[in-house]
């Protein structure tokens, strides 16, 4: 069985309570034998220790048990308990020998017998070695035979007589089978050659030999002799013997002489372990007849053994006032050896209280039997002999040691009446001062003194915040630091309290006297030092030899020799005029006063007491030598005094950099702020790739109606802007007269969507302008033949003066009229009044959007095939360009008288620009009436071979 599985119920099956074991310290005692059972206490129950094996256990013998005790204290206790080791079939059958071998002649007789070594099983009953088969069958079979005291004797019967000429060898199988659950089986292995001519096997003269023996016989000793006939003559009636191994063990305690069947003793034989041992002889003639005989060697026991003593349970102290027959121990005594040899009794030495008494076979008590007194004997040393019967006796000897427990009948008793002892003062918190020491004749507990300060006051002053006693060593520390100048001395009282129940205590007064040390510099009275004024003393030039001056006064709150002050003179403006008596402090001249000496004269004085390391102070006297109190003012009255730094300056510069420092902050993540969001706002722009709605911009309508207008014919611009290249493409239309762009059925653009689109464009950002829109003086366009002056360069004249009032009314009411003619509209870039303020001299401003059907691949580049109408201007370098600048000129001849003051346009840059254009516009012309923007025009088809970087 495992660990730990369950035996069974001692609770229940010896009607004991759970709370009985607790209380009891139920324990198992086995004596000197292995402990294999424990037990569990809080559920009552035995448990398996550690695995049992039956077979090392008890071996062949049967029944097989574990014997042992159940132990209780308080009162003590005990239990025997057996528990029967059950076997199982943990081990198969096995032989001494792996093989044998036969040497049978061919002659040998049916029916002849070969006697076969028997299998040994450790397991016993069921388990142990039930039946024997022999494999093949050809020749033999198997014959058991069973002995009166039950062993099998296992033969191998001739059963068909042997041909050697067939088969001169065989091999068979002997196989060994026990009972049980599960099976388990061993083999032998069995070789027989087979001979000639021998058909008599040997007999023995006696089937059983029986042979006794001491234990403990030496080596070597003879045990008998067997004896077998032959009635074969020659060679094949010589008999050889030998043991048959049918025992373990039996060839380590037994041999025998093969010619002459001398059987002797080889091993140690013990009593203790095997009564008895046997085994067989087999005598074989060469003929390989063989005949077997039993061997019984019976061991006969002596007393070899002495008595074991085991103690069971034992207690080391008894109280002294513990009643007569109290169980003090509990022993248990074996001895192995058999009848008188193991009949043993036990004594304990005399003169002492307490005897032993038997409670049962083998177990004894000792308990005391008179009064117990330990301040008369603290301690007993019990001496238990335990002798057998046997001859001669042998016995063992345990000593067991007992305390007598002490009664707490003794107070503490200081060493002293009373204690003195010194500190100095200044001393370390915590500082040991002395220790206090008190002895309690009682033992262990009752001998166990504590230490208690009895609370007390001195002057409303608790001991407690003087010092604290240890409770275990008595050691008075000091709780704080004492000085010398508040406390001289105090006393308390120590209480000293021993373990014992009730405890006893005693008091001692204890006085502390606190030394002084040199813990204070001299304190100088006179003259007074002070920060605000300057004081001095006036010594008149005519004072003698000798003049007292001022004397220095200063105390030591010290005693002693610690409070002896001694002065002495430090520095001075002229060492040779003054002198400072050691003792007094007296400040007196030395010599007379002359009118070299100068009227200011510092002193500084030392002031140093007795004490070991000495302490000092200094002190400062001004001198003034006049004769009188104005000339002492004007010679110190520049008389400067250190002075200290201002700290609050020093915060004030903190202060304004720390200020400074977070309003710079402050700017730097402002303007971090709004660039992060003017790029978000790109950026959303950017990656939109075209895939922001596109609403077509279509200002109103700007034409030249019956001539009147500012362009002799009506132009369409349309302009191209894309949201990644930043390029925009101005393309030049056809005629006024040809339709453009079908706003809706009626032929005019809703009001509300005319108002939405013209606000769009005038929040678009307006770009700076570019060069390419400069021209030069011949090239400008005017109003009235407007023409360049000779004192000013070519290309920074004046733009043109905008139109008039009467020229804007006039182009409104034209495109009013074919509003409602219902004519196809054509499309203006603003306000008549917005364009006025977004030209600036050298720029135009133009508001541009996506044409409805414009993509990214078709973007023209804004510098390419861009015409001006009623100007000589060409924004393009492009040779294939100049040709149609020709064409355009031209046409700008034929009619010069019929055109009015024209209208550039701005460049692309500027297309967003609101009401207020740029810095370079015109301050005059924000009080003029605002003229209409140039009309967009489809660019050329053609595209740029340069494109501008974004």
């Amino acid at each position: 069985m495992p660990s730990g599985s369950l035996v069974g119920n001692i609770a229940q099956d010896l009607g004991l309570d759970i709370k009985r074991l607790k209380a009891g310290k139920s324990r198992v005692f086995t004596g000197d034998q292995a402990e294999y059972i424990a037990l569990d206490m809080s559920r009552g129950v035995l448990l398996i220790k550690e695995r049992i094996d039956r077979e090392s256990l008890c071996g062949q013998t049967m029944p097989c048990a574990l014997h042992f005790q159940i132990i209780l204290q308080n009162p003590m206790e005990l239990y025997s308990v057996t528990v029967e080791i059950m076997d199982i079939n943990d081990n198969p059958p096995t032989f001494v020998k792996k093989d044998m071998k036969f040497e049978i002649s061919e002659y040998a007789a049916v029916g002849a017998r070969f006697m076969l070594d028997v299998a040994m099983d450790q397991d016993v009953g069921i388990n142990g070695v039930q039946s024997y088969s022999l494999n093949p069958t050809d020749n033999f079979q198997l014959n058991l035979k069973r002995q009166p005291e039950g062993a099998k004797m296992v033969e191998m019967v001739l059963q068909k007589p042997l041909d050697r000429e067939k088969q001169k060898d065989m091999l068979l199988v002997l196989t060994a089978n026990d009972g049980g659950e599960p099976q388990m089986s061993g083999t032998l292995q069995i070789h027989v050659t087979v001979l000639d001519a021998n058909d008599n096997a040997p007999v023995f003269t006696q089937q059983v030999y029986r042979v006794s023996t001491t234990e403990n016989s030496p080596k070597g000793t003879r045990l008998t002799i067997v004896s077998a006939t032959d009635a074969d003559d020659g060679s094949n009636s010589i008999v050889t013997y030998a043991l048959s191994g049918s025992t373990a063990g039996i060839f380590d305690l037994f041999d025998i002489n093969s010619h002459s069947g001398l059987i002797i003793l080889t091993g140690d034989l013990d009593y203790e372990r095997a009564r008895n041992h046997e085994f067989y002889v087999e005598g074989k003639d060469e003929g390989g007849l063989s005949d077997s005989c039993k061997i019984i060697v019976d061991v006969v026991d002596v007393n070899d053994n002495s008595p074991i003593i085991s103690i069971i349970s034992k207690s080391s102290t008894i109280a002294e006032d513990a009643p007569s027959n109290t169980v003090i121990a509990m022993i248990s005594v074996n001895d192995p050896d058999s009848e008188s040899n193991g009949q043993v009794s036990c004594s304990i030495n005399e003169n002492i209280p307490f005897a032993i008494k038997s409670t049962s076979n083998r177990f004894y008590s000792i308990v005391s039997d008179s009064d117990l007194d330990r301040e008369t004997n603290a301690e007993y040393n019990i001496t238990v002999t335990c002798s057998d019967e046997g001859v001669p006796s042998l016995s063992s000897r345990a000593d067991l040691s007992l305390k007598i427990t002490d009664v707490n009948d003794n107070a503490p008793v200081f060493e002293k009446s009373s204690y003195e002892a010194s500190v100095l003062e200044n001393n370390t918190p915590g500082l040991s001062i002395f220790t206090v020491k008190a002895r309690d004749a009682d033992w262990n507990q009752n001998a166990r003194v504590s230490y208690i300060l009895v609370e007390s006051s001195d002057n409303g002053v608790t001991m407690s915040s003087y010092v604290s006693v240890n409770a275990e060593s008595g050691v008075i520390h000091a709780v704080r630091s004492f000085d010398y100048e508040q406390i001289k001395s105090f006393t308390f009282h120590v209480k000293a309290q021993d373990g014992g129940s009730p405890p006893l205590s005693s008091n001692v007064s204890v006085k502390i006297t606190i030394q002084d040390q040199n813990d204070n510099a001299p304190q100088v009275l006179y003259p007074v030092q002070t920060s605000g004024s300057l004081v001095a003393e006036i010594v008149p030039r005519s004072a003698d030899v000798g003049y007292l001056v001022t004397k220095v006064v200063a105390v030591d709150v010290d005693s002693g020799q610690n409070a002896w002050l001694s002065y002495k003179l430090q520095k001075a403006t002229d060492r040779a005029l003054f002198e400072v008596g050691a003792q007094n402090g007296e400040i007196r001249t030395i010599r007379q006063v002359t009118d070299k000496d100068a009227v200011k004269q510092k002193l500084t004085v030392i002031v140093e007491d007795n004490g070991q390391p000495p302490r000092s102070a200094t002190v400062n006297v001004n001198v003034a030598l006049a004769d009188s109190f104005p000339e002492v003012l004007s010679e110190f009255s520049d008389f400067t005094h250190d002075k200290e730094y201002n700290d609050n300056l020093t915060f004030y510069l903190v202060l304004a950099l720390a200020v400074v420092s977070f309003l710079f902050i402050v700017s730097i993540i402002a303007i971090l702020s709004v660039k992060c969001y003017r790029w978000r706002r790109e950026r959303m722009f950017y990656k939109s790739n075209g895939h922001l709605p596109v609403i077509p911009y279509y200002p109103p309508l700007y034409a030249d109606v019956g001539g009147t207008g500012t362009l002799q014919h009506m132009h369409n611009y349309e302009v191209y802007r894309t949201t990644d290249s930043r390029k925009s493409c101005l393309k030049y239309g056809r005629p006024g007269s040809e339709s453009i762009v079908s706003l809706d059925n009626t032929g005019t653009l809703q009001p509300v969507h005319r108002e939405k689109l013209i606000t769009e464009d005038f929040d678009d950002e307006q770009k700076p302008p570019n060069p390419d829109w400069r021209f030069n003086q011949n090239q400008r366009p005017g109003p009235s033949g407007a023409a360049a002056t000779p004192d000013m360069a070519v290309g920074t004249g004046p733009w043109p003066q905008p139109p008039t009032e009467a020229e804007q009314l006039q182009a409104l009411m034209a495109a009013a009229n074919e509003k409602r003619e219902g004519n196809h509209m054509q499309i203006f870039l603003g306000k008549v009044s917005e364009a006025t303020n977004t030209l600036t001299p050298g720029t135009m401003g133009l508001s541009t959007r996506y044409s409805p059907q414009f993509t990214l691949q078709h973007v023209p580049d804004y510098r390419q095939n861009v015409y001006i109408p009623g100007s000589t201007a060409t924004l393009t370098s492009n040779p294939q360009q100049q040709q149609q600048q020709q064409q355009m000129q031209q046409q700008m001849q034929m009619g010069p008288q019929q055109m009015g003051p024209q209208q550039a346009l701005p460049p692309p840059q500027a297309a967003a620009a609101g009401p207020g254009a740029g810095p370079g516009a015109d301050p005059g012309a924000m009080g003029q009436p605002e003229a209409p923007k140039a009309a967009q025009t489809p660019a050329s088809k053609k595209k740029s071979t340069k494109k501008e970087k974004k």
